[in-house]
């Protein structure tokens, strides 16, 4: 199975309304494993399913059980991305949506967003999470709150909801939700669905233009296609955690349980722009400051997990990884109540 994975601009944004809050960005940070730098790494791709340990590190930092709400208030306007430009070259929000539809994967692969027309309203179905994601209170209340602040800056602040409905629970505060959201909001719901007047569809672009709209189409396709290279680094990475135990982790081995040549392989991850040896460092680097942050195992156990022979080539490689060795990245990661490093 392809692990779900999420473009870093939706991070970004949430990075930036952190700092605009106050929040201790370090603190959650070192939680993770990852720093400032990686949050502006080029094309960089998260784990969806470490959302889940994202909020929960987010939360316990700042303390606030509305974090997610929170944040959603302070997000920055989701700016200079190829589905921006659809929209605006579009001749109208409406067309813009349609569109938009057609490159969800450029936000998230775990995104699947319908839209329909139910009498005055129209709605989108927010389905841009996985099931265990899209019940996550945190996620989904900021997550609409930074689609409906997309909508409000395309559409010269004419955008605003009529409904929103959530999947995940709440037993106090949901008029403070409503409050914020400036609308009426359903808990408990089969679906997160965004409502808003069916009129707005209408709203022409200022910016409309069909030859940009046509290099944009173009341009959002292309990037659509170089993701779609890229999972094999995915499909690499799911075999290579099931092979590690076994110390056959080898370019040909991996080949013949994707049955595929291994220069085929080769090649696959070439246009990927990787190699097999770096999709397995990473991994195992990965790995490794999982297991250190999170578990109490013994550096020998972790030697073995991570598929390195002896316990000298692990400090090695770990050393050359990180520029600490693994005990004493474990007492910094544990020190300061890591929840993943797997990011």
């Amino acid at each position: 199975m392809q692990e779900l994975r999420d473009a870093g601009v939706m991070l970004r944004l949430i990075y930036e309304a952190m700092k605009r809050k106050g929040v201790d960005t370090d603190a959650i940070f070192s939680r993770l494993g990852v720093d400032e730098a990686y949050v502006y790494t080029e094309q960089l791709r998260t784990p969806h399913s470490a959302q889940l340990y994202f909020w929960q590190a987010v939360e316990e930092v700042s303390g606030d059980p509305d974090i997610g709400l929170h944040l959603g208030q302070l997000l920055p306007a989701y700016k200079g991305q190829v589905l921006e430009y659809l929209f605006l070259s579009s001749p109208t929000f409406g067309e813009g949506l349609r569109r938009a539809q057609n490159y969800q994967r450029l936000l998230s692969d775990a995104a699947n967003t319908d839209f329909f027309i139910e009498g005055d309203d129209a709605c989108m179905v927010l389905d841009a999470a996985s099931d265990e994601v899209s019940r996550l209170k945190h996620f989904n209340e900021c997550f609409v709150q930074g689609v409906i602040i997309f909508f409000r800056s395309i559409t010269n602040n004419s955008f605003y909801p009529s409904r929103v409905e959530f999947e995940h629970e709440r037993t106090e505060g949901q008029e403070h939700v409503a409050e914020i959201l400036g609308c009426d909001v359903v808990f408990g719901a089969e679906e997160n669905r965004l409502y808003f007047p069916v009129k707005l569809l209408a709203h022409a672009s200022p910016h409309a233009e069909p030859e940009l709209l046509d290099l944009h189409e173009r341009f959002a396709s292309e990037q659509v296609a170089r993701l779609e290279k890229k999972d094999i680094v995915g499909q690499v990475e799911r075999i290579v955690a099931e092979l590690l135990d076994s110390g056959e982790v080898t370019l040909d081995a991996v080949a013949e349980r994707l049955e595929i040549k291994p220069r085929t392989l080769r090649t696959r991850l070439t246009e990927a722009e990787t190699s097999f040896n770096q999709v397995l460092a990473d991994f195992r680097y990965r790995l490794a400051r999982q297991l250190l942050a999170t578990t109490d195992e013994s550096i020998d156990e972790i030697v073995y997990l991570t598929g390195f022979s002896e316990p000298s080539t692990f400090y090695r490689a770990f050393k050359r990884w990180s520029n600490m060795t693994p005990i004493e990245y474990r007492k910094t990661a544990q020190g300061k109540g890591a929840v993943v490093a797997a990011v």
